[in-house]
């Protein structure tokens, strides 16, 4: 793609916006917007649904809202190649490279949460995330801060690299998290959406896997990535806890890794792990979950967090994705079947990612 044919054609774009007065999904005409001094202009190439992003569609305290409860544009996992690049972003992009980002706007990007955890606690408390409270990625142009966009290593292409921006950040993070001696074993609990890509990660970094999922695909999707034992924790419900006592000799895996949203498969985590084991918290379900502090407080386990982390971080898990192959299991749509998207994810029928490629 030339730098000539980036530029839009028209003042206005489609976009698949969520609209809170009536919680459904719109594909509405919305105006292009133009970057500010430290933004970029991104003719989207690649954008790909989020568990996350159907948030809004449920009743839920966790996520942000636009203030004016006007539609928002959702999905926060997008690649593409850049239009237009704000004044302070002469030196470090330019027209036509090929990028990925993260979804924080208006954060410092300097405090210690903006460099180390992540935007949504910066201290400067005007952040706003995009597919939230800020138009998104399911749109054909888009506004993205330039210190949290990175341009793609030559492995990478922005018509398929959208996952890896917040499905493959988060699942590298959950796993990097661990940091045990190659050879552990680490159970990956969830090996859909983010979890396939948990058990490549862990594969890479040397870890030996047990994928856990409660449907019959995703638990075929977790063998195809490399895990070297899966199991149906639904259809198994009566003897996976002991089969995989004894694939690691007794004790149970060393961490335990949930990319779900589930009550239930948190709170049958410790009956997995061996002491002192980790477990790592990387799914958000709505309802609250409680452990023992017992266990905690006599080392059994110890509870660690992962997410998407920050422009700090992102570069480690996108260097280290294209130089072990790591890829995402992508199912292709258009834009105008993003509704079918969430309708796919609500019902548990996805394996892998689902994503949109713009032409």
């Amino acid at each position: 793609m030339t730098t000539g044919n980036l530029k839009p054609t028209k003042s206005t774009m489609r976009a698949q916006q969520f609209n809170p007065k009536t919680s459904k999904l719109e594909l509405n005409e919305i105006p292009i917007p133009k970057p500010g001094p430290d933004e970029l202009l991104v003719k989207v190439l690649c954008a790909s649904l989020c568990h996350s992003d159907l948030m809004p569609f449920e009743a839920n305290d966790k996520i942000q809202v636009s203030a004016d409860a006007r539609p928002i544009t959702i999905g926060h996992e997008g690649s593409g190649v850049i239009v237009e690049v704000g004044a302070n972003g002469q030196s470090d992009f330019q027209p036509g490279q090929e990028v990925g980002f993260l979804p924080a706007k208006d954060s410092c990007f300097e405090c210690r949460p903006c460099k180390t955890v992540h935007n949504l606690w910066c201290e400067k408390g005007q952040v706003k995330m995009q597919g939230f409270a800020y138009d998104g990625y399911f749109q054909e142009y888009v506004i993205v801060d330039r210190q949290n966009t990175m341009v793609l290593p030559p492995q990478l292409k922005a018509s398929e690299a959208a996952p890896l921006f917040c499905a493959g950040v988060t699942a590298f993070n959950g796993i990097d998290a661990i940091k045990l001696p190659r050879g552990s074993w680490v159970a990956i609990i969830g090996t859909g959406g983010l979890g396939h890509l948990g058990v490549q990660y862990a594969k890479a970094m040397g870890y030996k896997v047990i994928g856990l999922d409660i449907t019959d695909g995703a638990v075929a999707t977790a063998k195809a990535a490399g895990a070297d034992y899966a199991f149906n924790s639904v259809k198994d419900a009566a003897t996976y806890v002991d089969e995989i006592k004894k694939i690691t000799g007794g004790g149970g895996v060393d961490a335990a890794v949930n990319f779900t949203a589930s009550k239930r498969a948190y709170l049958g985590m410790p009956d997995l792990i061996r002491a002192p084991g980790i477990l790592v918290a990387v799914g958000i379900p709505n309802e609250s979950v409680e452990f023992s502090i017992f266990d905690i407080a006599l080392g059994r386990f110890e509870i660690r967090g992962a997410n998407n982390g920050t422009c700090y971080t992102m570069p480690k898990c996108i260097q280290f994705s294209a130089e072990h192959g790591i890829k995402p299991h992508v199912e292709w749509f258009k834009l105008e079947e993003v509704g079918a998207m969430v309708e796919k994810m609500q019902q548990h029928k996805a394996t892998g990612r689902m994503a949109v490629r713009f032409e």
